[in-house]
């Protein structure tokens, strides 16, 4: 933890509020002051306000709740902003109809050569009518844009324009890793399986145009600052297939250099090519290393994908699947190279029977190379059972937990049985034998990025289609939930020192929100937003009686953007800039989604096309 002089005088101070710490010392405090990008003091009103200065900015929180700033232990930042832009985002969308409506807008404004493309985080089961588009009415919606829709990593719906444009006809072969669905004549139907993993969503996907670099730098960014809309101040980025390093980085690195990011971002390295992973690993440990970087970008480690063999993809329209015999000779090769190197790892892991075989591993590498002092955690985890969070912690080991069960436990509960779905995962039994546990989302592709959709899930222990998956014994308290997203997360890249609290030394990363987390009705916590978010001590977003301190506006680019009419999660509303550009008129009693709809899911739901 850094050393700050006490005595000097404020850069800024924070009062009338209440600060949620996370320090058992002292939970709450009305005031802090920040110095130098770090907090100066916590305390009354009277005390910090004693380090006032001439030059001090002085802010009155109006008894707002304050909290430290969220920090998504696995999400792909870096992929999700290269194509942000591109994105027509039905994450919190509450009625098919509404989502079809926007999807017909989105395509009668995008011009020839480009895709409409719905890439992950929403659900059927939060839609009123509980059911997918058909294809019949993909059609309708764009007869002549090419249209992708990805739902989850189980299945993708294309347009008959977009099966023109990525080529697939009747002769052509199914791709590697799935399947093309056909009529009875062999035509392509538009539906695409994820059978037996998700590689040909990945491959098609990647078939559609691309931002030029100016334009992916307006992509990321306008990506941050949303997610700074949603109180995220910190990520650990967790790589992803198509993602090359270093190529695909170099706008994050520009933008680092730039001193433009307002996400502070850890970053793995994913592998990319089978049966190559060691070779991809050992040329960039000649690259790069753990810690290398800055406070704001820097480099964390391998994974989440360390070899191909060991992807125990998660459908759960699907059989779990068997991995090959080949998994364990190939993972030990690389987690070796890992150990010998020093080099944290992360582990995609879903069920449990995959998690004793990677563990068998683990194990083997560890009798002669120890990794219970790399950093090294498995990712989602489901169904883990007890014995295997025993060995995880045998291993100093930990586990990234994300709401992937949000948007597909009626899939679980369909497949496994409510009693199976009712540990998945067994987030309280982990912290009850001192697991280390951090949140995140696993956005953008698979859940939304929005973490207090998360919270919620952790808290209520719900679908975002309101099933009620877990019992009391393994819900959390919305304290204890807001530690995973902040100080579990910090020690998935080993800065458990520096954020995650809000206490003297630590950085002044922190959020204060539209409505106090810790009283309002459970279900609201998914509506939340922040009014004001501050990164090293600086505003980076700001709304309401705070605004003065919002950053100037940034123009979407392309103008086409489904992003310049309608905005990010939930709503079109995600910054002035998208506000100024939009035709839509949004109601302005009411923020919580899109299109004219009173008494939906969310509450009001009021804008016209």
């Amino acid at each position: 933890m850094a050393s700050i002089d006490n005595e000097a005088p404020a850069d800024l101070i924070l009062h009338n509020g209440q600060i949620a710490t996370n320090d058992p010392r002292q939970p709450f405090v009305a005031a802090l002051a920040i110095r130098d990008g770090l907090i100066q003091q916590i305390g009354d009103d009277a005390e910090i306000m004693g380090l006032r200065g001439p030059l001090t900015e002085v802010v009155d929180l109006g008894r707002r709740t304050a909290i430290p700033g969220l920090n998504d232990s696995h999400i792909h930042l870096i992929r999700g902003g290269l194509n942000y832009n591109l994105e027509l985002r039905w994450d919190g969308v509450p009625s098919l109809s509404m989502a079809l409506q926007m999807l017909k807008a989105q395509a009668q404004r995008t011009p020839p050569g480009q895709w409409v493309r719905v890439v992950g985080g929403w659900s059927e089961f939060q839609f009123a009518e509980r059911r997918l588009p058909t294809l019949e009415e993909l059609n309708a919606a764009a007869p002549d844009t090419p249209v992708f829709i990805l739902h989850l990593y189980c299945q993708a719906m294309l347009n008959q324009a977009a099966l023109r444009a990525v080529g697939y006809t009747r002769d052509s072969p199914n791709p590697q890793g799935g399947t093309i669905e056909r009529d009875k004549a062999g035509h392509p139907t538009g539906l695409l399986l994820a059978k037996p993993n998700a590689m040909i969503l990945y491959a098609t996907l990647a078939k559609g145009p691309k931002l030029p670099p100016e334009q992916q730098i307006n992509s990321t960014r306008h990506f941050l600052r949303e997610l700074n809309r949603l109180g995220i101040t910190s990520c650990i980025d967790a790589g992803g297939g198509f993602q090359n390093y270093p190529d695909d980085y170099q706008v994050v690195d520009e933008l680092d250099q730039r001193g433009e990011l307002t996400v502070r971002i850890a970053y793995n390295l994913f592998t990319q090519k089978p049966k190559e992973e060691k070779q991809d690993f050992a040329r960039w440990m000649k690259m790069t290393a753990p810690g290398a970087g800055s406070d704001f970008y820097r480099t964390n480690g391998a994974g989440e994908m360390l070899v191909f063999s060991a992807a125990d993809f998660e459908d759960f329209l699907e059989p779990r699947p068997d991995l090959p015999a080949t998994m364990e000779a190939e993972l030990g090769e690389v987690v070796s190279l890992l150990a010998r190197n020093k080099w944290p790892f992360r582990l995609h892991a879903t069920y449990d029977e995959s998690i004793d075989r990677f563990l068998d591993v683990l194990e083997t590498v560890h009798r002669e190379v120890p990794i219970d002092r790399l950093g090294w955690f498995f990712d989602h985890a489901e169904t883990i059972s007890d014995r295997n969070i025993e060995r995880v912690g045998a291993l100093g080991g930990g586990i990234a937990v994300q709401h992937r069960m949000a948007f597909q436990g009626e899939y679980f509960v369909d497949r496994y049985g409510a009693k199976a779905a009712e540990r998945t995962p067994p987030i309280r039994r982990m912290l009850d034998m001192g697991i280390p546990v951090g949140a995140g989302t696993d956005a953008t592709r698979v859940a939304s990025y929005n973490p207090f959709a998360a919270l919620y899930w952790l808290v209520s222990g719900r679908t975002c289609g309101g099933l009620a998956l877990y019992p009391a014994a393994n819900r959390l308290s919305r304290e204890a939930a807001l530690r995973l997203y902040t100080v579990g997360s910090a020690g998935f890249s080993g800065e458990s020192e520096k954020k995650g609290r809000l206490v003297a030394g630590q950085f002044a990363d922190l959020c204060v929100l539209s409505a106090d987390y810790f009283s309002i009705p459970e279900v609201e916590i998914k509506g939340l937003v922040s009014v004001l978010t501050i990164v090293a001590g600086k505003p980076v977003y700001a709304t309401e009686e705070f605004r003065r301190f919002d950053p100037p506006a940034l123009p979407v680019l392309p103008a086409w953007s489904p992003m310049a009419k309608f905005g990010g999660y939930g709503a079109p509303l995600a910054s002035p800039a998208t506000k100024a550009q939009q035709v839509a008129q949004p109601c302005r009693a009411h923020y919580h989604g899109p299109l004219h709809q009173h008494g939906g899911l969310g509450g009001c739901m009021c804008w016209a096309f």
